[in-house]
């Protein structure tokens, strides 16, 4: 069984049994304590006082209802600190004792069913394959446009990132997203995107073909580092391919020469304020003639089938059905 990784705030397994064992440990010394302050109003069974070990050994003992009865009071006084102290702390104990292994099973009851009802109901999700900086940067843009955490499924192999995925706010399962069983506990055949990031291309390939093979449908976008794998990726059923190494490397070139160019491109990047660039279907009002813009966009291409024609291309006289508009508008226009 793959191992999915739902968020909570709850208190680990560990954590909580740790706890309980601390508060158990100092009811024994509370009542310990108290014991060797009146030890005079106690005796063993030869008759003789009670030392601090021995102490120790009648609230273990007491508190745990062992009770062999070779430490007992004889004075009003004793009796009445075991009657008022040492057995509401046997009662006390015996609750985290009992209350420690009731929550533990209860809070992997507790997951579970969480789990199952995650399983039901996710759909038309996103899932994000591996969470590095590039996985990362997906899941901030993702959220920037208005994408719920709850719509985000991460999928990698770290521990460590699937822990980082939950403190975000995210589902996570661990495992390679190259098998076939991890994909499909993400939900890959009701997924609507696929962001496939890993740290290696041959991987990025890998889960292309087995997540277009589980799910013809899906959007899958691909960050790779080396030119020569981008045809490959397509051919694996890729619908876009980002080369990570050259686009940065583009940008610092353009930068030596233009570095008010690369201001604008970074608006582009980022989420949340300044430009952004959508996608639309040309409307049937638009088929036939040329994009009608709506108000604070600014048509930079049109993609058609394969093709993408540059804003200055003749062809745009005349949208036809299919036609996706690309265009340039403010994030925070309404």
């Amino acid at each position: 069984m793959v191992p999915v990784q739902i968020p909570t705030r709850a208190v680990g397994p560990a954590k909580a049994v740790a706890l309980r064992l601390v508060l158990a440990f100092a009811l024994v010394a509370l009542t310990a304590a108290l014991v060797y302050f009146d030890r005079d109003g106690y005796q063993d069974a030869a008759g003789g006082g009670v030392t601090l070990a021995e102490a120790f050994y009648y609230a273990t003992v007491s508190v745990t209802t062992t009770g062999y009865g070779d430490i007992i009071p004889v004075t009003p006084r004793a009796r009445a600190l075991t009657t008022v102290v040492v057995t509401p702390v046997r009662v006390l104990f015996l609750i985290l004792l009992v209350g420690t292994t009731v929550e533990v099973l209860t809070e992997q009851s507790r997951a579970a069913l969480r789990v199952d009802r995650w399983r039901r109901r996710v759909r038309n999700h996103v899932i994000v394959c591996g969470y590095g900086s590039k996985g990362r940067s997906a899941v901030e843009a993702l959220l920037g446009q208005g994408l719920d955490r709850r719509e985000v499924v991460v999928v990698d192999v770290d521990p460590l990132s699937i822990e980082e995925a939950n403190r975000a706010g995210l589902v996570g399962i661990r495992g390679s997203a190259t098998r076939t069983a991890v994909l499909q506990e993400a939900g890959i055949t009701r997924a609507q995107s696929v962001v496939v990031a890993p740290r290696e291309d041959d991987a990025a390939v890998l889960i292309t073909l087995t997540a277009r093979e589980l799910n013809p449908d899906a959007t899958i976008v691909v960050a790779v580092r080396e030119e020569e794998n981008v045809h490959l990726l397509h051919q694996s059923g890729a619908n876009a391919v980002i080369r990570s190494a050259q686009s940065p490397g583009r940008l610092l070139g353009m930068a030596t020469r233009n570095p008010l160019v690369v201001r604008v491109l970074e608006d582009l990047l980022n989420v949340g304020a300044g430009l952004d660039i959508i996608e639309r279907p040309a409307s049937p009002e638009e088929h036939g003639g040329p994009p009608r813009p709506a108000e604070g966009e600014l048509v930079v291409a049109v993609v058609r089938g394969d093709a993408s024609l540059r804003f200055d291309d003749p062809r745009l006289r005349r949208l036809e059905p299919g036609d996706r508009i690309v265009a340039l508008c403010a994030q925070d226009r309404t």
